[in-house]
């Protein structure tokens, strides 16, 4: 899957989060290496018990029984308003630097369509390793 037809399916499932307390509703696609294609949203409660699209995407690819993974590609924004470029967040970076090697990608698409790429490794220099 090339990176556009991925930003494309994270925005459809960015149409699917439930984010009713920010508002704020995010989208990723996770490829992984041999080419199966998991998406993910973000899920609000009323707690603080929410999950973000990246974790969504990476539970459903490894309990499917996905080990290695190619890139991820997320995509945010405000209901109704235009993309932001958001990178994962703390909790998301330490759990997905757990499955990944250093040199995994994640792309992000800003509302003028401009792609940046990150390695997970520049995102979490010092992830938590036992």
């Amino acid at each position: 899957m090339n990176i556009n037809e991925a930003f494309e399916k994270a925005k459809q499932a960015m149409e699917k989060a439930h984010s009713p307390y920010s508002n704020f509703c995010v989208g990723a696609t996770l490829v992984t290496k041999s080419g199966k294609v998991y998406t993910g949203c973000n899920i609000e409660n009323h707690g603080i018990m929410a999950i973000c699209a990246e974790r969504v995407a990476f539970l459903k690819a490894i309990s499917e029984g996905e080990k290695e993974f190619e890139y991820i590609a997320v995509v945010a924004g405000k209901k109704g308003k235009e993309l932001e470029p958001t990178t994962p967040c703390g909790y998301c970076r330490q759990f997905i630097s757990e499955f990944v090697p250093e040199d995994f990608k994640i792309y992000t698409l800003d509302e003028t369509n401009n792609i940046k790429e990150y390695k997970i490794s520049d995102l979490l220099p010092e992830n938590f390793s036992i």
